[in-house]
């Protein structure tokens, strides 16, 4: 029986489903259906794209093979979508062949500096960043947590390890800036870090440090012993 997508369960909508559990949690028909909107009357986007796979043998390589006149032959697939398809299938194709970037390896307190100076050490505001880390001490991801005014900021433990798991990090860099320019460990930044450790140990990400930027140095919660 055929439900539109609208009348579905949140969770199992293929936008809400990406935001609530990620990319990954999506099956290949589902992200097709991001890409295409819409389905037809009698069939949901994730109902056609399941069918337009099955077609390609549920191979996406086979799938990226096809003609635009060729996805036009599925019904409910017009020359938009399918070009859509065809242009995320060539990104896809293209980022294969690129070469794997290199990230930068965390080997010293210095080189959170060298990484975060540019980025946060000039700033009039506060903001709290996380680098976060794979199992060679690389940084695969780093993102700005909180912004907050020149006497401090908000952090959402929630959603450092959330990211944390979408990119399967080992371990965390914390860091901030102190607009002020004093390098010193306030009590609320030895809170904050003892909060995300006892949060860390209980999901098994390790917090290897904490770095207070200012605009030419910086405080290691780890260099200091204090971690």
């Amino acid at each position: 029986m055929y439900t539109p997508i609208n009348q579905w369960a949140e969770d199992d909508r293929p936008r809400e489903k990406f935001l609530l559990k990620g990319k990954a949690a999506l099956s290949d028909s589902e992200l097709l259906a991001i890409l295409i909107g819409s389905g037809t009357r009698n069939e949901s986007a994730v109902q056609l794209c399941q069918r337009i796979l099955a077609a390609a043998n549920n191979n996406l390589n086979q799938l990226g093979k096809l003609s635009i006149k060729q996805l036009m032959e599925f019904k409910g697939i017009g020359e938009a979508k399918a070009i859509s398809i065809a242009a995320a299938l060539e990104l896809g194709r293209r980022r294969r062949s690129e070469d794997a970037v290199e990230f930068d390896k965390i080997t010293s307190s210095k080189a959170v500096f060298n990484i975060m100076q540019p980025i946060i050490g000039e700033l009039l505001h506060e903001e709290f960043w996380v680098l976060f880390l794979n199992n060679s001490n690389k940084v695969i991801h780093k993102a700005q947590l909180s912004k907050g005014g020149i006497t401090g900021t908000i952090v959402d433990t929630r959603i450092i390890f959330k990211t944390a798991l979408e990119y399967n990090a080992i371990s965390l860099i914390l860091t901030h800036n102190h607009p002020s320019g004093k390098l010193l460990a306030s009590d609320s930044d030895k809170d904050i870090t003892r909060k995300l450790q006892l949060a860390g140990k209980q999901m098994e990400i390790m917090i290897l440090d904490h770095v207070i930027i200012t605009e030419s140095s910086y405080y290691s919660f780890a260099d200091e012993g204090i971690l």
